[in-house]
C-alpha cells in the first residue's frame, strides 16, 4: 500500500482532496473529482482524504477548513485552495502542471 509522501513524489500530478463527510461543499467536490478523472484519464491521480480519519495530514499541511485541494508533483506541493473549485477552473489549473 502506497503511503501519502509516496504518491506525492509522483512525476504524475496528484491532486489531493482534503474533505470531511459532514462538509456540503466537501460533498458537493466529488462529482466535479469524477467528471475530472474522466476528463484527464491518467495525466493526473486524485485521491481523497478524510480530515478527521487522517488528522496528521491535515496538521502537517495546516489544513484548516474543508475543501482544501492541493496538486503535488515530485514531492512538491505546487498549488493550493480551499473551498470549491468548478471543474472548468480546476481542470485549467490542472493543465498548468501536467
Amino acid at each position: 500500500m502506497e503511503t501519502f509522501a509516496d504518491l506525492v513524489t509522483s512525476s504524475t500530478p496528484v491532486l489531493v482532496d482534503i474533505y470531511a463527510e459532514w462538509c456540503t461543499p466537501c460533498k458537493a467536490m466529488t462529482p466535479i473529482l469524477k467528471q475530472l478523472k474522466a476528463m484527464q484519464g491518467d495525466a493526473i491521480r486524485i485521491i481523497q482524504i478524510n480530515i478527521d480519519k487522517n488528522p496528521q495530514i491535515a496538521q502537517h499541511y495546516a489544513v484548516h477548513s474543508v475543501p482544501t485541494l492541493m496538486i503535488f508533483k515530485n514531492g512538491k506541493q505546487l498549488w493550493r485552495q480551499s473551498g470549491f473549485v468548478n471543474i472548468h477552473e480546476l481542470n485549467q489549473i490542472i493543465e498548468q502542471f501536467k
